[in-house]
């Protein structure tokens, strides 16, 4: 029960946030909603910038593999990585790819899948193109 009241509060505030986010590019404010995005990544992910925008697929995978984040957490990754997609071709190009390794990772390592996932993983193939 404790276990789930937490994740359910971690979701709670990571939906905040991308509410957050979503109201600053709205409002134009894109240098503050990227700040924002960049700092949750690092303060809920121990994802840094400088990994999630590597060309290097590898450097992406290799810290996938070593934050040995669970998977609820890296559900919740997905899902805030999912909701920058659509900024800019160039922001799609760095992370549709790790994306997809999300999902990847998820399935094969948690054997989790969720429809939503398997939905999502179609709709970000027009980004790997």
């Amino acid at each position: 029960m404790y276990r789930r009241d937490l994740i359910t509060a971690e979701i709670q505030k990571l939906a905040q946030v991308l509410a957050r986010i979503m109201g600053l590019k709205l409002e134009g404010r894109l240098a503050e909603a990227n700040q924002l995005f960049e700092e949750t990544l690092a303060g809920r992910f121990q994802l840094s910038k400088e990994v999630l925008e590597n060309e290097d697929l590898c450097v992406f995978e290799n810290w996938l593999i070593e934050s040995n984040l669970p998977p609820e957490k890296l559900d919740s990754l997905s899902e805030f990585l999912y909701y920058e997609l659509g900024v800019s071709q160039e922001r799609n190009q760095h992370i549709a790819p790790k994306l997809n390794l999300v999902y990847q990772y998820l399935s094969d390592e948690h054997k989790i899948v969720h429809l939503v996932n398997l939905h999502r993983q179609k709709t970000i193939q027009q980004y790997l193109r």
